[in-house]
């Protein structure tokens, strides 16, 4: 690898070449003040925050698109310096509203930090403040465009990592605007409600539905009986709330928050994890001895079977029809759980803690998401909403002792809690499938192959002579291309290059959902995921197959899986839905 040797501030460097003098200064512990960069995305150099200067060039350069070279001498910081870059930030702040302490991203909004920083008390230009009426068409996000900074990360996390292209930007000059592609509502553009815009975007142009005062109101109702679920994913990003370090394992301070904001019952996703491969691992079998349509896709990312069903139809029946955990769960809770607690139905209310907001859409996506007769998941909240609803509960979180999740929906295996992560629902299934067709154990329940960030990760895996081919892809752009060659292979009669496919719209799967707390990069994705294997392999039980209270749930009300009332409650059914909504 070439190197590069030069100087930051008269600290000598040496990078690899091509590293930008953004990150090569990060190298040597000088921060670069920035506002459009995002280390998943290609540098645009938008903002110009980032400027610096280079001995012999007779303009400062945008440090985070230029890359050092050799013996390239660098001043970061100085007053010329500072002073363009306060400039810069005035005349950002001149265009955006000052109603930070009404703006959903007060307290984590990176314009809101630099000013700070730069100590901008008052802004020297004319305001030209563009107001624009929010779009709240999704129910899962919000678009506010009056607070767009025109930074570009959500068109180009839309565009280039999603592959989706609902948002870009129209017009041209000072009349450049953010708006859905051809400036309709966002519900009726191909939006997946992902989320990926609003966990890029710096400021308070894209950000949740909040739902909190839905929770606080039925919580608040002595005749609602409030239950609540929290999904894989959660309880290793949350904590950056409360300024634990990514990855921080917090179950037991969840459920204890949980109880202690007056759920009357907390549950666990990864329970209901465990039961989706029961029923999505018994359906692949079935595919695979009895010569069903292959590949089986993974169901459980609600932006995923959004855009399958808009960009990919084609693709329906090799859709999994389990539901995801969360509809399972909040299935089984209006169901099962009612009974045996002597509830009824209809004064039951499910709430859900989830990283993703798609998952907001997903319960009401059609009729099989009100299974029990009653909408079986009354409403999703993201990890950011429910810290803010610990927070507004006066709860210490950090402070907090450990407790249990309710046994009847609460006990989970380790594949249960694998969901999270890219690779996860793989290869929980694989450690039940291999269960399902030999009826044997695994000795090594570990499956390195599904493991890691690579966009699309393929291979083999032998269950005693069986061979049972895999692919996994996350980041919805990556997808594209798995499914192409699934189609030419139809087209040309040849076997399906795979068996099993896993899907998951965001980078890093669940564990990088688009309600995750801000801020997430690859860094920090990875201990997020390393928190989620910890999980998993500190379980008694690593199998779904294992966990005795879904063995219960069978014995007891299901019957065994695919079974008529599993169908009922816990399978569903997909069709093509229009890019563009008229």
């Amino acid at each position: 690898m070439s190197m590069i040797e030069a100087e930051i501030n008269g600290i000598p460097v040496s990078v690899p070449a091509g590293t930008t003098i953004l990150d090569a200064a990060k190298a040597v512990g000088v921060k670069i003040p920035k506002l459009c960069y995002h280390s998943d995305l290609d540098a645009w150099a938008a903002c110009g925050i980032c400027v610096v200067k280079v001995e012999g060039s007779p303009k400062m350069l945008r440090a985070c698109a230029t890359a050092i070279g050799p013996g390239m001498k660098v001043i970061t910081h100085d007053p010329e310096v500072v002073e363009v870059r306060r400039t810069v930030l005035e005349l950002i702040l001149s265009t955006h509203p000052n109603d930070c302490l009404k703006c959903g991203r007060s307290g984590s909004c990176e314009l809101q930090d630099l000013a700070a920083d730069f100590g901008i008390r008052e802004i020297p230009f004319e305001e030209r403040v563009e107001r624009i009426t929010p779009d709240t068409s999704t129910g899962s996000i919000v678009l506010n465009p009056e607070k767009c900074v025109k930074c570009g990360r959500c068109v180009l996390v839309c565009q280039e990592m999603q592959g989706v292209y609902a948002l870009e930007f129209i017009g041209r000059g000072d009349g450049t605007r953010l708006a859905p592609a051809a400036d309709v509502t966002l519900n009726e553009s191909p939006c997946i409600k992902c989320g990926q815009c609003a966990a890029h975007c710096p400021v308070g142009a894209i950000y949740e539905n909040d739902q909190t005062r839905i929770v606080w109101d039925a919580i608040k109702k002595s005749e609602k009986h409030c239950v609540v679920q929290i999904a894989p994913a959660v309880r290793v990003a949350i904590g950056e709330a409360f300024d634990l370090e990514p990855g921080a394992l917090t179950t037991g301070k969840l459920y204890s928050a949980l109880r202690r904001i007056g759920f009357d019952a907390v549950f666990d996703t990864n329970f209901s994890a465990d039961l989706t491969i029961l029923e999505e691992g018994s359906e692949f079998v079935k595919r695979v001895t009895e010569g069903g349509v292959l590949p089986q896709i993974t169901s459980c990312c609600p932006a995923w079977t959004d855009y399958m069903e808009k960009y990919a139809n084609d693709f329906i029946p090799n859709f999994s029809t389990a539901k995801s955990p969360q509809q399972m769960l909040g299935a089984m809770a209006k169901s099962y759980y009612a009974e045996k607690a002597g509830v009824e139905t209809k004064d039951m209310f499910v709430a859900s803690i989830m990283p993703c907001t798609a998952k907001k859409f997903e319960v009401s996506r059609d009729d099989n998401m009100s299974s029990t007769g009653f909408q079986d998941v009354d409403v999703a909240l993201t990890t950011r909403e429910l810290a803010r609803m610990i927070k507004q509960a006066g709860i210490d979180f950090n402070s907090l002792p450990e407790d249990k999740a309710d046994n009847l929906l609460g006990d989970y295996s380790g594949a249960g809690t694998l969901f999270g992560v890219t690779g996860g629902v793989m290869e929980a299934a694989l450690r039940s499938a291999y269960y399902l067709i030999t009826k044997e154990d695994l000795a090594d329940v570990n499956f390195m192959e599904c493991r890691g960030l690579e966009g699309v990760k393929e291979a083999e895996i032998d269950i005693k002579g069986t061979k049972i081919r895999i692919a996994i892809a996350h980041q919805m752009g990556n997808i594209e291309a798995v499914l192409n060659r699934v189609r030419e292979a139809k087209e040309k009669g040849e076997e399906t290059p795979w068996h099993f496919i896993e899907v998951m719209a965001c980078r890093g799967g669940c564990i990088g959902g688009g309600g995750q707390p801000h801020g997430a990069t690859d860094e920090i994705r990875k201990a997020r995921t390393a928190g989620i294997y910890s999980d998993d392999e500190k379980s008694v039980q690593r199998c779904s197959h294992h966990n005795p209270m879904i063995t219960k749930i069978y014995e007891d009300y299901l019957g065994e899986p695919l079974s008529h009332k599993a169908h009922e409650l816990l399978h569903t059914g997909y069709h093509e839905r229009k890019i563009y909504k008229k």
